[in-house]
């Protein structure tokens, strides 16, 4: 049995948001702050933690509400509710009534009287049986602009419907919003900072966790109260079966429950299909799709646009210097933890049922090590980038990170990142492998004949001139490799190097 962590959950990043609120509150002026990201993203704790304080302080305390997945009535009843858990003055929580008419106006009265109001989950007013709430308050919201206390915060978590009802011009909320904040996932020197706080140093753990949770705050917070997230011998199992496969894990039943009940028709078919090929081209997914027998080819782009455009769900990645409407272009399942669950969690919890869960968890285990070698290349992209934006690292992007191939299924030159400084006229060239032992001869060969075959096409030409690096990525390099890798001339660099770039460094180097 794994031992409970003896140490706290803490508040971790976010000191920017934090900061951008509570300029809002304290503004002079009434206010509409719509907050939005993607589930478990830490919104709820965020708007909770930024009004903490002015729970007992004010004179008209915070009133937060999530709203239900429900109809009208429905809707009005929980928020009623709400008001008398919140010890809303009982007159005002009568007259709110069973309609959303007597809804927005309360809304507004408890603004007028100096008050905040937060909203979750502010995208179900996108449907249709629930969209008419905003004509309703459109017509308040309009006279509270011209007041100077109070304010009004609304969260979401599905960007094209919060759009649609805050920035579309047919909606009643159009143009109505005074501040609006996007929520992304931790960045990685707060990632780092919590794994230091927990004493994870060990990058190969680092790397297990992050191609799972990404930096969405929500799934640390359940590995800490589950007591996994510490340093452990056995960590990738114990995380697994206390996450993911007893009765009681928190995490069970998550993407079914909070990614593709959102979806309807095929998006989940084509979604099982990503994550089966990892990454692939528009026209490797449409020869699975067909063999499905889910149709032709204009089912597939209308489903995969949306995932795209709408949910955010799939990332088309192009090569460098490759324009948007490139045919090389290969899609991916965009968030980790969708991405994991696809591809290993969902079938082994499934195979639990019948099986061992031991033997579940180890097959688990195997197809999550195949997962970590895709996801450890965007690591480092994203690593590289944050670096570079903060003026830190030992090489300074004047563009997005990408890679490059010449055909879509990479059969002639593939290279994993090609990072450019156009002010230094410097590139480099990049090779990430999940084991560091495979940089090898055979590797490092082919690599450097990769990049001889790129400089010599049409769009390595554009690099003529430029002084050129090549850089290895591994999680964790042993001095000893390392050393004998840049005696070579490679640039070589590991998580370790990362976090020190971040201010994050481990007590001591791994080896």
């Amino acid at each position: 049995m794994i031992k409970r962590d003896d140490k706290e959950w803490g508040f971790y990043g976010r000191s920017t948001e934090l900061s951008e609120i509570e300029e809002i509150i304290d503004s002079d002026r009434w206010f509409f702050c719509s907050i939005s990201g993607r589930r478990r993203i830490g919104k709820t704790t965020l708007i909770q933690r930024a009004i903490k304080e002015r729970l007992t302080s004010e004179a008209f305390p915070p009133v937060y509400f999530q709203i239900p997945d429900s109809d009208e009535r429905g809707v009005v009843q929980s928020f009623q509710d709400a008001l008398e858990d919140y010890s809303v003055d009982r007159e005002d929580a009568a007259y709110l009534g069973h309609s959303f008419q007597h809804m927005a106006r309360t809304i507004a009265r408890m603004c007028s009287a100096g008050g905040i109001v937060v909203l979750d989950e502010f995208q179900y007013f996108h449907r249709q049986k629930l969209a008419p709430f905003t004509s309703f308050l459109q017509a308040h919201v309009d006279r509270l602009r011209e007041t100077d206390k109070g304010g009004l915060f609304v969260l979401g978590s599905i960007h094209t419907e919060m759009s649609a009802i805050l920035e579309n011009r047919n909606s009643p909320l159009f143009n109505r919003i005074t501040d609006r904040i996007e929520l992304g996932h931790w960045d990685f020197a707060t990632l780092f900072e919590m794994f230091g706080a927990h004493e994870i140093w060990d990058p190969e753990q680092r790397l297990f966790l992050w191609s799972l949770f990404e930096g969405v705050p929500k799934f640390y917070r359940d590995c800490h109260n589950e007591g996994v997230l510490r340093p452990h011998d056995n960590y990738r199992t114990e995380t697994l079966k206390h996450l993911f496969f007893e009765g009681s894990s928190p995490l069970r039943d998550e993407a079914t429950n909070w990614f593709l009940r959102e979806l309807r028709g095929s998006y989940d078919s084509v979604l099982k299909l990503l994550a089966k090929q990892g990454t692939c081209t528009y026209g490797e997914l449409m020869d699975d799709y067909a063999r499905a027998g889910s149709g032709g080819e204009k089912p597939l782009s209308a489903y995969l646009n949306a995932l795209t455009d709408k949910y955010d769900m799939v990332e088309k990645r192009l090569p460098i210097f490759a324009g948007p409407r490139a045919r090389k272009g290969r899609y991916e399942i965009a968030d980790n933890f969708l991405n994991a669950w696809l591809k290993a969690l969902d079938r082994a919890i499934q195979l639990a049922r019948i099986r061992p869960v031991d033997l579940a968890v180890d097959q688990a285990d195997a197809r999550l090590k195949e997962h970590e070698g895709f996801m450890f290349e965007k690591m480092v992209r994203q690593l590289s980038e944050e670096c570079s934006r903060k003026n830190v690292g030992d090489f300074a992007l004047t563009s997005h990170l990408k890679g490059y191939w010449n055909k879509a299924d990479g059969s002639d030159i593939e290279i994993d990142l090609v990072a450019l400084n156009e002010e230094s006229k410097t590139v480099r060239f990049g090779s990430c492998k999940r084991n560091a032992a495979k940089h090898n001869k055979d590797s490092l060969d082919k690599f450097g004949d990769h990049i001889e075959k790129f400089l010599k096409t049409k769009d390595g030409r554009r690099l003529a001139g430029w002084k050129s690096e090549k850089a290895l990525y591994s999680p964790v390099f042993s001095q000893a490799h390392r050393g004998a890798l840049e005696k070579q001339g490679y640039i070589c660099r590991d998580l370790n190097d990362f976090a020190a770039f971040l201010g994050r460094p481990p007590p001591k180097l791994f080896d």
